[in-house]
């Protein structure tokens, strides 16, 4: 525990928000996407697709895919990763590939993984998805880019909690149209822990917290609450900056394992009053001699 409170501690300086990163309310059944150092962290081979759609019914909304799979790899002494995201918004698609790779070292009561990722990062926008009143104005010319990313994280691990570190984009990336600098993404900060509690043989409680942050913003904070019935099913809430709500559901057969969330937003006041989804379909299974089996607390 004593590792937990420093890695804790030396986040407390982190500020702001990291609004331009797709939002994720399943993190915590892959941590992966916010994190390279998950890469292999459950001893086992694991895949799965995500699909995430904001505010819908709302004229060109933003929508979110990911497919992510990572494996323990040397004796469960590293693991391997990819992650593929494909962000829309409007008339702009943002589609990023990148490879995690983590290093683990085992403490006395858990185990510290330190990660890397690496990968492309591609801009696109369609101009004739816009009806612009001047055609001729360059401002609005389709434009598409690709650009070099690095990131970073670091991740500490027991039976019964979890947190995590992590700045998944290290550069900062812009592109240049009509003359106008667009900024693509800032380094965004990402902390976050989970505790579980065995309330019997049959309930666990976990709750977590996941923090966001990136410079000239406020703090993004996700606060969730699970209940976990036989290792098998799971039901929960959440809230994100207690301006949005929603519900967390996750059932797992054999392999498979099948989550979704309903999101509303808190204000009914709010001019974006539109609900959101979220679904995942994941597969977690040992393939090699060395890979844990069964059902995994993280």
């Amino acid at each position: 525990m004593k590792y937990l409170l420093l890695l804790l501690a030396l986040a407390a300086p982190l500020a702001a928000t990291a609004q331009q990163d797709p939002i994720y309310a399943q993190y915590m059944n892959n941590p992966l996407l916010i994190n390279p150092a998950y890469a292999g962290s459950n001893k086992m081979f694991n895949a799965s697709i995500q699909y995430r759609t904001q505010w819908a019914g709302l004229e060109a909304n933003p929508s979110t895919f990911n497919f992510s799979s990572h494996i323990s790899a040397r004796n469960n002494k590293l693991g391997i990763g990819l992650n593929v995201n494909q962000d829309k918004l409007g008339d702009t698609k943002n589609t990023e590939v990148s490879a995690a790779y983590a290093y683990k070292i085992n403490l006395k009561d858990a185990v510290l993984s330190l990660g890397l990722q690496a990968g492309f990062f591609r801009y696109s926008n369609d101009a004739s998805l816009l009806t612009i009143r001047d055609p001729g104005d360059p401002s609005f010319n389709s434009l598409t880019e690709t650009k070099f990313n690095v990131g970073t994280g670091a991740l500490l691990k027991s039976d019964r909690y979890m947190v995590g570190l992590s700045v998944p984009r290290l550069i900062p990336t812009s592109v240049s149209q009509g003359g106008q600098s667009i900024e693509l993404y800032k380094q965004h900060y990402y902390l976050f822990g989970s505790y579980v509690w065995f309330l019997s043989e049959t309930v666990r409680f976990k709750p977590s917290l996941l923090l966001r942050g990136s410079a000239g913003a406020p703090i993004s904070a996700d606060v969730n609450a699970t209940f976990t019935f036989r290792e098998h099913y799971s039901a929960g809430i959440f809230t994100r900056n207690f301006k949005t709500y929603g519900l967390l559901m996750q059932a797992s057969v054999k392999k498979f394992k099948l989550g979704y969330v309903f999101e509303l937003p808190g204000s009914p006041a709010s001019s974006l009053n539109f609900v959101s989804h979220e679904i995942m379909l994941g597969i977690s299974m040992g393939v090699f001699t060395y890979h844990d089996q069964g059902v995994k607390t993280f």
